[in-house]
């Protein structure tokens, strides 16, 4: 028995993710057994609780609320205070409030519970074989919430009326399903169908599954209707339907990713570590990258070629895992998209626009509100790296204490996301993809309305990069927001900091293929000393020419004649027996020395991206690129499983900021080649190279924090051998996690790094 007068109600504000993962029933059931009367409520800015009773057991409630709170949830902070009672006589779940500042997190989209997995293969359950099965546990999230607070009606499936028995769960706060808002069964939830090409009906429910499996088995290209956007499907023992999908998709040889029924298939087929295996059956189910094995039954060559590595997921929604179960060997499932176009999210636009690729269209009824692709991860030191940051992570935020400015951050070019920053969080968006087409230009454009109406927010400043002809960067200027630029190495330095946690100064190794420069010209090679505010050009690779400016992206062999003609000018064209130089024509050769002689579109570089491609190019790996990245990956594969220590010289000169010449490591390259050295060595001598720069560089400096960012530590070897050394020297490297390394990051980095300069500037 409680003593009256000493009856206290407290008050508990909760922000963080607490929505849709079964917040409220916890809280609920915990209150019930401690027999504590009161109330709980979602709102628009988090979980509110008002609750009666002594000190101590306030206390210990409160004390299990923050230690035993359900497994998807993640308590950002926690308010209480203690107030006089009014009198409550039962603890009750009370209806949702919109009002107030719209700052509670959206979770992602979760990948299916282990019970409700368990119900879709039970002959003996309602929801046997029903490809929308889902619980307060998993399910979509992300993709279905057209606003706060996370509600049915503020949903996709507010389309579809739940029959009496979901209904009965939904309201009951001891069921797994209450409020679980997408709940649904056969009886009233969405439905499958079975499309031709012309948007003919063929067959319905579990018949259209059974449809896809067959027609998959026979070759044909499906597309799948998931629950971020559409895939493309394919048998991935079926070398003839990849080349097919390859040829529709025009996409020649950049990798495509696996869907695989069962982690033991994928065993099978890769070799895979503890790590890997936990993120493959993880709640965020990303694409992980594994180093295949050989002579398995799927076409490994046809799905990535050169590649010695596999991206491959667990199904991850109830209509996966009854369709793999079904077909029984792991499928190609790629991103059902034209190259460089969003994914389709709806079937009538997915017929007009993958009409010409997909032989047949598996889809359903319920409603994609925001397209969401899947994430891709690899395993670097022992911790995952996110390379694509979609489905699963997206849009949870990072934190930035003490901030109440909102600010929008538009992103790069390339790899595209934006981020903004509402009170202490910063949401980053989906990945968006390369700016490269309207299509592309409009999704970009569609986040960001999504997400200032998400969060109902109206940015103070809006950020983009320096680079003028960013089209994120435009769009920005156009914005009547107070307008920010943000310098792209900068920004890859400032979000990899935020991510650590990091104030103060560090190191910044900040490497990848393009970057506007502060100087106008390209960086891309840059080691700054920087603060989330501020940064200084401490050093910066020897630059070097790109004839035919973008051009050098997608052919390799212009970085090398650029950086060859830097080495000994015009005599790389007078009888020097240069792979680069002997995959041109003579005439081409011709107009390249012009260009390089006389200054014409040869724009100056500093880019690391650029050495690899040029050192690729050099030892004949490749001439000219499929894909964004294609010849520095390869450079990396062909270290294989050779181990050597060795490196080249180089040489560092000057100061303020300091230059790496590459001079002599280009120089012992080419000595090496010519006396027949593998490939093998020679890579990983490079790499080695690259990464004693790096730790020279770094004691040239005196910071012992050295963080790195940027496209090129995507690179597993380059990555690991960094920290490896540093470690050695007895540094601290700090590199990503759970944003990318790449361009998808620098939306972060421009929110951070303006709310600091903000700051700074108000306290000068």
């Amino acid at each position: 028995m409680q003593n009256v007068k000493n009856i206290l109600r407290a008050k508990i504000i909760i922000r963080g993710a607490v929505q849709g993962v079964g917040f409220r029933p916890f809280v609920f059931r915990l209150a019930k057994k401690m027999n504590l009367p009161g109330w709980v409520i979602n709102s628009a800015n988090g979980v509110f609780i008002e609750i009666e009773g002594e000190m101590k057991s306030l206390n210990h409630f409160i004390q299990k609320v923050e230690n035993g709170s359900p497994p998807r949830s993640f308590i950002q902070s926690m308010e209480t205070s203690f107030l006089e009672p009014v009198g409550f006589d039962k603890f009750e779940i009370r209806h949702s409030d919109d009002a107030g500042e719209k700052t509670a997190f959206i979770l992602p989209d979760i990948a299916t519970c282990p019970d409700c997995l368990h119900e879709i293969f039970d002959e003996n359950n309602s929801r046997y074989l029903y490809p929308f099965t889902n619980c307060t546990n998993c399910g979509p999230r992300f993709s279905i919430i057209e606003m706060l607070p996370y509600d049915r009606p503020n949903t996709s499936m507010k389309h579809f009326k739940m029959c009496e028995k979901c209904q009965t769960e939904y309201e009951n706060p001891l069921d797994r399903r209450f409020h679980a808002q997408p709940n649904a069964c056969p009886e009233c939830g969405p439905q499958m169908e079975f499309w031709d090409a012309y948007g003919n009906v063929i067959a319905r429910k579990h018949d259209a599954i059974l449809f896809a499996v067959e027609m998959l088995k026979s070759g044909k290209i499906i597309a799948v209707k998931g629950i971020g956007g559409f895939h493309l499907m394919v048998h991935a023992g079926n070398k003839s339907a990849i080349s097919t999908l390859r040829e529709r998709k025009h996409r020649e040889e950049k990798p495509l990713a696996l869907m695989s029924p069962t982690i033991g298939l994928i065993e099978e087929h890769c070799q895979i570590s503890e790590i890997e295996k936990h993120l493959l059956i993880s709640p965020e189910a990303p694409i992980v990258l594994l180093k295949s094995k050989k002579n398995t039954a799927i076409s490994t060559k046809a799905i990535a070629p050169e590649n010695p590595t596999l991206g491959v997921m667990l199904p991850y929604s109830p209509l996966h895992h009854i369709l793999l179960r079904e077909f029984g060997f792991p499928v190609v499932a790629t991103s059902g998209n034209i190259s460089d176009e969003p994914i389709c999210t709806d079937e009538n636009d997915a017929l007009k626009r993958l009409g010409n690729i997909a032989d047949f269209f598996l889809i359903h009824n319920r409603p994609i509100v925001r397209h969401v692709d899947d994430s891709i991860v690899r395993v670097m030191a022992n911790r995952e790296m996110i390379l694509r940051r979609a489905r699963g992570f997206a849009p949870l935020p990072i934190q930035i204490k003490n901030n109440q400015k909102t600010v929008l951050g538009v992103g790069a070019h390339l790899k595209n996301s934006v981020a903004l920053s509402v009170g202490e969080s910063v949401f980053i968006s989906q990945h968006i993809g390369d700016l490269e087409t309207q299509e592309a230009t409009s999704a970009f454009k569609k986040v960001i309305h999504d997400f200032e109406n998400l969060y109902d927010a109206r940015p103070l400043f809006v950020v983009g990069d320096l680079h003028p002809d960013y089209i994120s960067t435009q769009f920005a200027k156009e914005m009547e927001k107070e307008f920010r630029q943000i310098q792209h190495h900068f920004a890859h330095i400032v979000s990899c900091m935020a991510e650590n946690e990091l104030d103060g100064e560090v190191l910044g190794v900040s490497w990848d293929g393009t970057g506007f420069g502060a100087d106008g010209t390209i960086w891309g090679g840059e080691f700054l000393t920087a603060t989330r505010s501020d940064f200084q050009r401490f050093a910066h690779f020897r630059t070097f020419c790109l004839p035919g400016g973008e051009k050098a992206i997608k052919e390799p062999r212009r970085a090398a004649i650029g950086l060859l003609y830097e080495l000994i000018g015009n005599d790389i064209f007078r009888g020097q027996q240069f792979h680069p130089i002997n995959s041109f024509s003579e005439n081409e050769i011709q107009i390249l020395g012009e260009m390089l002689r006389k200054n014409i579109n040869s724009p100056k570089t500093s880019s690391v991206g650029r050495i690899f491609d040029a050192v690729a190019a050099l030892v004949n790996i490749r001439q000219t690129a499929r894909f964004e990245g294609q010849a520095a990956m390869e450079l990396e594969f062909a270290i294989g499983d050779f181990q050597t220590c060795e490196y080249y010289p180089f040489e560092i000169a000057g100061k303020n900021p300091c230059v790496v010449d590459w001079l002599t490591m280009i120089f012992a390259i080419l000595e090496d080649l010519k006396n027949g050295i593998a490939l093998a060595e020679i890579s990983a001598k490079f790499h080695n190279t690259m990464v004693e720069i790096i730790v020279k560089i770094a004691k040239f400096a005196g910071r012992e924090r050295v963080v790195f960012s940027g496209g090129c530590f995507q690179n597993k070897y380059l990555t690991e051998r960094t920290i490896l050394r540093l470690r050695e020297e007895k540094f601290k490297p700090y590199w990503h996690q759970r944003i990318p390394p790449n361009d998808g990051g620098i939306s972060l980095g421009q929110v951070v790094a303006t709310i600091y300069k903000e700051r700074n500037e108000k306290c000068v």
